[in-house]
């Protein structure tokens, strides 16, 4: 089995990755929070600072393009290629609405025409390989099994599915019983719905890449190790999973899975304190690097007896000062949930 670290805007940049990969290792690959290309063509500071590889000591970085425009995709792709990257993801599942409602992210899964023509020219002219993370559908499942057909037209290195649609956000519960049909569709399997199996990925257009490989990911929900010991039950022939808000709020999770070893309290206050203070050193501002720790805190407070009065505590610190008097409270008066809580209430968008 291999992991993979989803992305999540404002908090696995490359900071919280590298202190990830110190003290909790356990991950085969990261994936970058989008980069979103626009009519001048040049990476932002903040996603340039973020993919440059001096500035990650991760083992395998993917950095993730949210896009409509293949231009802009093949023109941010060119750029990642300069620096050494040889793979890019490209983002089908975000489901905000200000990204949905310009046909970005999985808005354009509303659109099946106009995603297999995006496809057909990123594919075509792309210099890396491409791999696709996708959600069911915007509104509804009606096109899932078209979206698959689809993607089976074009060389993907790897397509990993959220089983949620766009509507759904982070609500509810995945269908991992639709899951496991699209996968078998996507692959086609004997099993598999009738849809179009003809290797039209090997077509001219697309033959500077090899023979394709049609491999599944899987990406929802798995927040405990019980989660994923469920997931694989299921789908022993699945050979990786995403994880993001499970990781987040429980940074030993992926090496729990690993290993059996549970997330421990020194370890989780060294990994603290490091992403703190590269933060500090990063911004330059106690109050950027207090921010940003608060956001993190909205995930891994979870993890400790108490939560919600000590969630309030660290949203009202004022200051660098007081935060970490309430960080050093919370860690020498409250329990840590090695296994996690017994529901874990994680944002839902």
């Amino acid at each position: 089995m291999k992991f993979y670290l989803a992305p999540l805007e404002g908090i696995t940049g490359y900071i919280y990755r590298n202190a990830l990969e110190k003290y909790f290792p356990g991950a085969d690959r990261y994936f970058t929070p989008f980069i979103m290309p626009n009519q001048h063509k040049m990476l932002r500071t903040k996603e340039l600072r973020d993919v440059l590889p001096e500035n990650n000591r991760v083992p395998d970085l993917i950095p993730q393009i949210l896009t409509n425009q293949a231009e802009h995709f093949l023109e941010t792709a060119r750029q990642l290629e300069e620096m050494g990257y040889q793979e890019v993801n490209l983002n089908l599942g975000c489901p905000s609405g200000t990204v949905v409602s310009k046909k970005r992210g999985s808005g354009l899964l509303a659109y099946p025409e106009e995603l297999d023509r995006f496809l057909d020219e990123i594919f075509s002219k792309s210099p890396v390989r491409i791999s696709v993370k996708t959600r069911i559908g915007r509104d509804n499942t009606a096109d899932a099994f078209l979206l698959m057909e689809i993607y089976r037209k074009y060389p993907l290195s790897e397509l990993i599915i959220h089983p949620r649609t766009q509507k759904e956000f982070y609500r509810g519960v995945p269908d991992q019983g639709l899951f496991g049909e699209l996968a078998r569709a996507y692959r086609c399997d004997d099993t598999a719905p009738a849809i179009d199996c003809s290797e039209t990925s090997q077509n001219a257009e697309h033959s500077n890449f090899n023979a394709v490989q049609r491999t599944i990911c899987y990406n929802g929900n798995l927040l405990t190790n019980k989660d994923y010991l469920d997931f694989t039950a299921k789908f022993p022939d699945i050979p990786a999973v995403m994880l993001g808000r499970g990781v987040i709020a429980n940074p030993g999770l992926l090496r729990q899975i690993r290993t059996g070893i549970p997330t421990d309290r020194p370890t989780l206050r060294a990994f603290h304190d490091e992403i703190l203070e590269n933060y500090r050193e990063a911004f330059g501002s106690d109050n950027n690097a207090l921010f940003r720790m608060k956001e993190l805190w909205i995930y891994m407070i979870h993890l400790f007896t108490d939560s919600d009065r000590y969630k309030k505590k660290i949203h009202k610190a004022q200051n660098l000062a007081d935060y970490r008097c309430i960080v050093d409270a919370l860690f020498r008066e409250q329990t840590l949930l090695t296994e996690g809580p017994a529901q874990w209430v994680l944002p839902q968008k």
